[in-house]
């Protein structure tokens, strides 16, 4: 029994243990708002507080499920957007007020689902985003407006109502000012709490306005027990501000406000204040950070920068060139003292040959006589004169000459052995060579070999080589042209230029072409080269007998325009070598391509310039004479079979004229067909040429044969020249009409007098020139033409541009089968060629790019300074500003890309250089200032305006739109000229920008500006900006996208677009490129 009341004593202290442990578990009990109306204990009020919020944060999330689908342009990541509004954890004092305010009553106040999502759902209809209220519902009309429908007050629901119910609930009893923390807006009964980064505290009447402060709403007429009441509405900036933070504090919670503190900075809307960065000046209250200071850093860091590289980007490049040149000149002498000594010791071990044969013939005489007088004593005197010399030491001299007696083929005391085809072992292999001083040391030893041996003067270029590798000599391909009636007439004009030409190019010879102006010259050299267009050509040109097109044998054919078109911005060396480079044959040793370079530069008389600019119009350089010669240079290095110059004297001097002419003729020797325009030589000059071919106007020939017979010719018709006249000039006077001859013979009749020498049929037009018949007498009258009407005129004139036009583009596409039997280098080896001498350019260039980086740099502070970021409109004005700048100036400087060398261009392309190469060089290395001056823009733009978006996302939009606009600039520079080229690249972005900003108010534009680039860069910039605005700002950044028509989700899409406008731009550069060339 004892045991038993023991036990029995435990049970109330268990029961009562039970009752505390449970009363501490969480949950066990519930609570409600009425629980703390009863009892107004703390305890209770903290369980009410997390019940409420609990309840409240499962609407929200119900809400912003179903706000997704109308709202989701705006909101990017739910969950995210959502608690950076409304995730009070740790931050519920403002609900704890509340229910003391209401007396538990809260959840009967707040908005269910349904109201919530009505109150949202407003800001998208376009009637009422500049409108403060709702539109009328179930508790707020005209027949129905309680109290609870001001502005700033609330009432509760006349039962309980789950809060996730999407209907509006009647809600009209115990209406009351709206509680801290909370908006009430007008037309709404319900009570929806203030987002994180607003402040909303309880209205004062202010006595003198007659306003609640600081909401700006009015107490209704008639009602004086109506206070002011709490928030009445969270919408965008620009339309109410009211419950947004102020600038220079920050919000923690709905009703604490707190001052920033000094050292931090607090921007509009702010929950908690940032640390300013060092070198900025913040003060207490400080809204934003001033980081002037870092952008002027940088602009003085670049600009310093920027100055070196233009000042000292020549002096760079010339210490390179000093030293290359003499790596060159050491090379040189280094060849030049080898090939002098090893001729030396060559003519001294022949001397010591002949001399040791006689000196043996002599010794023998002598020791003959000798035995027959002496006998037996000749071997004692002979073994003592030996023993006599076994002591004597021989002199190096000595030795040297016994090593060439020893070891013929020995190289003691040779560097580098050259000049003698027995020590052929000893030389390098050519494919082996690789430094620069290699290279040179073989080219210039072949060049002085030449001139040691004193080799006969019909050595060419190709023997050299084939003398330095003791391979085949491997001959040029000839190229014999024959041509017979040509004749060429202009499409639609009727206009003959050339008429019933007839004659023979022949390979090895040097052809002068002359007549007066107008004479159809430079066409018959277009002609014969295969690049007249806009003309209908009947007759045959013949290759070699068959009836071939010419461009088949564009690879070794060189044509030399008649205005110098070389890179000025290049030296007289490198203009040489990159043709050679990319127009011999691929299987050529490098230092071969060196060899050729150097015969070409010594044969024009280039030596002492090589190293020196040819320079352009701006930047002096070489003289005209000069660049002239380096002109027709850039054809002779790539080793053609048939060259063909157009007035390649014309400026010369005499002396310059010969040089150049010995030049080609030397080039003739290799079996070279050349054939050149040649204005008023020299009589010397005259007579260095072969053949000769006088033209008269119309096209006609009056002479076309050898040089030395032309004078026989034209005396045998009556023509004398006179004493100490130039028989060309004569020749052309007669032509022009301004001397007469003596025998009385017609200049009009000279080409029949040639056809007639010759045997080829007269034009029945021309039958009254023979045997001296007047023209009034005999063949056929002309007949008068009748005027066609202006119609007829005007279709005959598009008709024949048409015409005109289909013939330029099937000559630029025009392909055939090649024949010249020579492989160049491919596109890729030829886009290195081309990326080496792109960059040699734009380093000579590097001052003008340096004069872009710095105005890059101004503009950015200026705009930065000016465009500063407004949160209303999330920086929208300042990247308008930053879209149009920097198109502008990068499409200005791209310009400069395809517009200054086109006529190298079309010159190198005409030849066979890849235009792919040409293009992806170009666009390779453009792809620097792609990358460097978005960095340059925005190191000043993003300091001086400050946005809230990232460097980061600011820079990748930037790096898009430079490479968009940089193609849409190619493809300007290529079609057009270069002054309607800038005007274009002026209005492109200020018009399009103009475009895409009308957008959002007219359909058309709207669809026009999805064409526009500048469109997609300001949405990729806003969208970038707008992002970084949360928390208050959620409905803002909403109206504001709305406005524009932009999704937050389009930034990627924003990014692709400019990518692909770019991508497409360079393509259509390219067909432009290819399509339109030179007329």
């Amino acid at each position: 029994m004892r045991g038993l009341r023991i036990n029995a004593c435990w049970v109330p202290h268990v029961f009562l243990f039970l009752i505390v442990v449970l009363n501490l578990l969480p949950g066990t009990r519930c609570v409600n708002g009425d629980d703390y109306s009863r009892t107004k204990s703390a305890a209770v009020l903290s369980e009410v507080t997390q019940l409420i919020y609990s309840r409240l944060s499962i609407v929200t999330r119900y809400i912003s499920t179903n706000l997704k689908s109308t709202m989701g342009f705006c909101i990017k990541n739910l969950d995210e957007d959502w608690n950076t509004a409304f995730n009070f954890s740790g931050k519920l004092e403002f609900l704890s007020e509340c229910i003391k305010q209401t007396d538990g009553d809260v959840t009967d106040r707040i908005c269910t689902a349904g109201e919530i999502q009505l109150y949202f759902k407003s800001f998208i209809a376009s009637e009422l985003k500049r409108s403060n209220y709702l539109k009328p519902n179930k508790n707020c009309n005209l027949s129905s407006w309680a109290s609870g429908c001001e502005p700033g007050w609330g009432c509760r629901v006349g039962q309980k109502v789950d809060l996730k119910v999407m209907d509006l609930p009647p809600r009209t009893r115990d209406c009351q000012p709206c509680c801290s923390g909370f908006f009430c807006p007008e037309g709404l009964t319900c009570m929806i709490p203030c987002p994180l980064g607003s402040f909303c505290p309880r209205a004062k009447l202010n006595q003198t306005t007659g306003l609640c402060d600081p909401y700006s709403y009015q107490i209704p007429a008639g009602e004086p027990n109506h206070t002011c009441g709490g928030a009445d509405m969270w919408n965008a900036f620009e339309l109410k501000n009211d419950i947004f933070c102020s600038a220079g504090s920050h919000c923690p919670s709905p009703i604490r406000k707190y001052i920033c503190s000094s050292g931090f900075y607090c921007r509009v809307g702010a929950t908690a204040q940032q640390s300013c960065l060092k070198l900025t000046a913040c003060g207490r209250g400080t809204a934003n950070q001033k980081i002037h200071a870092y952008g002027i850093i940088l602009i003085v860091l670049l600009s310093l920068v920027l100055l070196i590289v233009y000042n000292c980007s020549d002096h760079v490049l010339a210490i390179r060139e000093k030293r290359a040149a003499k790596t060159r000149e050491a090379a040189a002498r280094h060849a030049r003292e080898t090939a002098q000594a090893r001729e030396r010791w060559k003519s001294t071990r022949n001397l010591v040959k002949k001399r040791k044969v006689g000196l043996q013939e002599q010794m023998s005489r002598a020791f003959s006589r000798k035995k027959s007088v002496r006998g037996q004593s000749e071997p004692l005197k002979t073994s003592a004169a030996a023993s006599k010399e076994k002591k004597k030491e021989p002199s190096n001299l000595t030795k040297m000459m016994q090593s060439f007696e020893d070891d013929p083929n020995g190289n003691e005391g040779f560097d580098l052995q050259i000049g003698d085809k027995n020590i052929k072992k000893q030389v390098p292999n050519v494919k082996n060579l690789h430094t620069h001083s290699q290279i040179f040391k073989y080219a210039y030893g072949q060049l002085e070999k030449e001139k040691a041996m004193q080799q006969p003067s019909n050595l060419t270029f190709t023997g050299l080589i084939q003398m330095a590798t003791d391979t085949e000599v491997k001959t040029r391909p000839v190229i014999e042209v024959d041509f017979k009636d040509l004749t060429l007439t202009l499409k639609g004009k009727e206009k003959t230029l050339l008429r019933c030409v007839t004659g023979k190019l022949l390979p090895g010879r040097v052809s002068a072409v002359m007549g007066p102006s107008g004479a159809g010259k430079t066409t018959f050299l277009s002609a014969l080269s295969g690049k007249v267009t806009g003309c209908t050509v009947t007759g045959s040109i013949l290759i070699n007998g068959k009836s071939e097109p010419m461009h088949s044998y564009k690879k070794i054919i060189g044509f030399v325009p008649q205005d110098d078109i070389v890179h000025g911005n290049l030296t007289v060396e490198e203009n040489l070598r990159f043709s050679a480079r990319c127009r011999l044959s691929a299987n050529m040793p490098k230092p071969d391509k060196v060899l050729v370079v150097e015969r070409v530069i010594e044969s024009l008389g280039l030596q002492s310039v090589r190293d020196s600019l040819v320079g352009t119009v701006e930047k002096r350089g070489v003289s005209g004479g000069q660049r002239k010669r380096v002109n027709v240079g850039i054809e002779m290095v790539m080793e053609p079979s048939l060259l063909i110059l157009d007035e390649p004297t014309t400026g010369l001097d005499s002396a310059s004229s010969q040089l150049l002419l010995k030049a080609l003729r030397r080039e003739s020797r290799e079996g070279v067909n050349i054939c050149m325009v040649v204005h008023q030589p020299s009589y010397a000059l005259f007579r260095m040429f072969d053949d000769f071919i006088l033209l008269a106007k119309g096209g006609f020939v009056v002479y076309h044969g050898s040089v030395k017979k032309v004078e026989e010719y034209f005396a045998g018709i009556g023509i004398d020249v006179p004493e100490r006249v130039n028989p060309p000039d004569h020749f052309i006077d007669i032509l022009e009409g301004i001397v007469k001859p003596s025998s009385g013979v017609k200049h009009e009749e000279l080409p029949v007098r040639w056809m007639l020498h010759n045997g080829y049929p007269v034009p029945e037009d021309m039958l009254h020139y023979l045997d001296g018949i007047a023209a009034s007498s005999a063949g056929p009258k002309p007949v008068m033409k009748r005027d066609q009407s202006f119609a007829a005129d005007m279709w005959k004139d598009v008709k024949s541009s048409v015409e005109v036009k289909k013939d330029h583009l099937q000559h630029n596409f025009f392909t055939s089968k090649d024949l010249s039997n020579r492989v160049t280098p491919g596109v890729v080896r030829q886009y290195r060629y081309f990326v080496g001498r792109v960059g040699k350019q734009r380093l000579r260039d590097a001052q003008m790019l340096a004069a872009d980086y710095l105005i890059l740099l101004l503009a950015g502070a200026i705009l930065g300074t000016l465009g500063k970021v407004k949160d209303e409109t999330f920086g929208a004005h300042g990247y308008m500003y930053t879209v149009i700048a920097v198109s502008l100036l990068c499409k200005i400087s791209a310009l400069r890309t395809f517009s200054l060398d086109k006529l190298q261009y079309w010159r190198e392309s005409s030849s066979g250089i890849s235009s792919l190469a040409h293009f992806l060089s170009k666009d390779t290395l453009d792809h620097f200032n792609t990358i460097v001056k978005p960095l340059v823009y925005l190191s000043m733009f993003y300091f001086f305006n400050n946005p809230r978006s990232s460097f980061q996302d600011n820079y990748v939009v930037l790096l898009c739109l430079v490479y968009c606009v940089t193609g849409i600039a190619y493809a300007i520079a290529i079609y057009l000229d270069p002054s309607p080229a800038q005007l274009w690249s002026v209005l492109l972005p200020v018009v399009s920008t103009l475009i895409a900003n009308q957008a959002k108010d007219n359909l058309l534009a709207k669809h026009v500006a999805n064409f526009c680039y500048t469109k997609w860069a300001l949405e990729a910039f806003f969208i970038a900006n707008a992002e970084r605005y949360s928390g208050v700002w959620l409905i803002t950044r909403c109206t504001a996208l709305s406005k524009r028509g932009f999704n937050l989700d389009d930034w990627t899409l924003c990014l692709i677009v400019l990518i692909a406008i770019g991508v497409l731009s360079r393509i259509l550069a390219f067909i432009l490129m290819v399509t339109f060339q030179k007329k």
